[in-house]
């Protein structure tokens, strides 16, 4: 698929799938910081930012893209976790960021300067508790990527949030996806056509394509030539569990959801994670922003394991719908699962097992434990928590000795 070019100086136009992004990489960055300074004494907090397709900073009619809106991220965060600190008598915390930002064109590049450069100097002037050094490059990311980790590892950066929005698919390696995975405490945004990994897969790895749309029962070269029918829901949940077992081998928390737009699903919105507590925030900004993202199959555990033939799979969109479902089906879940962990599961263990494999809200899995006939969640003196927003990670759940009849047996769709 040939790269889209934008007419940055003309003044680039911001697509709706580009819009869902922004909101989601908005809300995201500043919660990331959040968690990662959650230690009352934690004296600062050193971490870079890589935008490896940058573009020119600002859009038609001044709208900001991503650079923009992860310094504008960075200062909320700082301001917000300081004003925290200061309310409650602690120390204040120092955030050091390094942006490396990347675009193949240097022209593009030119003008991402001129953006940048009065924000950078707002921020000098009015953030004391805020450094922020930028890095520019100028080269496809993949020739770029050595000179980034040059930059991180002369500047002792270990902690790094990666944005890889390219166009199409073949910009950016798998191979480098787990190698920013296992080098750093990273976490990665990953955007691509679906239309064009089709026609990646199809050259590099026909099998898993064949294996996962086998139901359609046609050979690889009619698989190459299919005009998907991208607004089919059932076809969202069988391309999003080919995405899921494409990437699923480079972090150990992929969310394998696309960009939901109107017109279909076309664009895939990735984040990979090395702990379950970024995928728990990473589903909760998904439903403070409903709608965004899009996910066809279970709303509760084992989230891909839907057959394609029958009607077991729905469409969740992070929704107050899409919750209620979510409830009702852990609710069920969960019991089953730990039959089968031997029918008691610390809580910690339990948050490492299921957030890969579940879209749910971190509110919903927790009130699905509480007043729960067949559950019960102990604290580590053997007291009973009776309130979801208590449950701690040292906690313990339990199956009850009398379990609902129903539960009992392991139903089909739950492996």
């Amino acid at each position: 698929m040939v790269r889209k070019l934008y007419d940055w100086k003309g003044g680039a136009q911001l697509d709706e799938h580009s819009k869902r992004k922004h909101k989601i990489l908005h809300e995201y960055v500043l919660q990331y910081i959040v968690v990662r300074c959650k230690h009352p004494h934690q004296p600062r907090f050193r971490f870079a930012i890589v935008d490896g397709f940058a573009g020119a900073g600002r859009y038609a009619g001044g709208s900001p893209g991503s650079p923009l809106i992860f310094i504008d991220r960075v200062k909320a965060a700082a301001e917000a976790i300081n004003l925290s600190r200061a309310v409650e008598g602690l120390p204040h915390i120092n955030l050091e960021c390094h942006l490396i930002l990347n675009d193949a064109d240097s022209s593009v590049t030119s003008l991402l300067m001129q953006n940048v450069a009065p924000i950078l100097a707002e921020v000098r002037e009015t953030s004391k508790n805020l450094q922020i050094e930028v890095s520019f490059l100028n080269e496809p990311f993949e020739s770029a990527y050595p000179k980034i980790k040059a930059i991180l590892t002369s500047a002792k950066i270990t902690n790094a949030l990666f944005n890889l929005d390219q166009c199409g698919h073949s910009y950016v390696e798998r191979s480098t996806i787990l190698d920013i995975i296992n080098t750093y405490q990273s976490e990665i945004f990953y955007t691509f056509s679906i239309q064009s990994f089709l026609a990646f897969l199809s050259r590099t790895d026909p099998n898993l394509l064949l294996s996962q749309l086998s139901f359609l029962n046609l050979p690889i070269r009619e698989i190459e030539q299919l005009n998907f029918p991208m607004s089919n829901e059932r076809w969202l949940g069988t391309a999003e569990r080919l995405v899921f077992d494409a990437f699923q081998v480079c972090a150990p928390f992929v969310s394998p959801f696309s960009i939901h737009n109107p017109d279909g699903w076309r664009y895939w919105f990735i984040h990979f994670a090395k702990s379950y507590r970024a995928r728990q925030v990473y589903n909760n900004v998904l439903h403070d922003n409903s709608s965004a993202q899009a996910h066809f199959g279970r709303a509760g555990l084992n989230m891909l394991s839907y057959n394609s033939r029958d009607a077991e799979g729905h469409l969740y969109l992070f929704d107050e719908p899409g919750r209620t479902t979510a409830v009702d089906q852990l609710r069920d879940d969960i019991p089953r699962l730990l039959s089968k962990k031997g029918e008691a599961l610390n809580v910690l263990d339990f948050y490492d097992g299921i957030y890969n494999l579940t879209p749910a809200h971190s509110a919903d899995i927790l009130s699905s434990l509480v007043g729960h006939p067949d559950l019960r969640v102990t604290t580590k003196s053997g007291g009973e928590r009776r309130k979801a927003n208590n449950i701690k990670v040292t906690d313990t759940i339990r199956l009850n000795p009398q379990q609902t009849f129903h539960r009992v047996l392991l139903p089909a769709g739950i492996r």
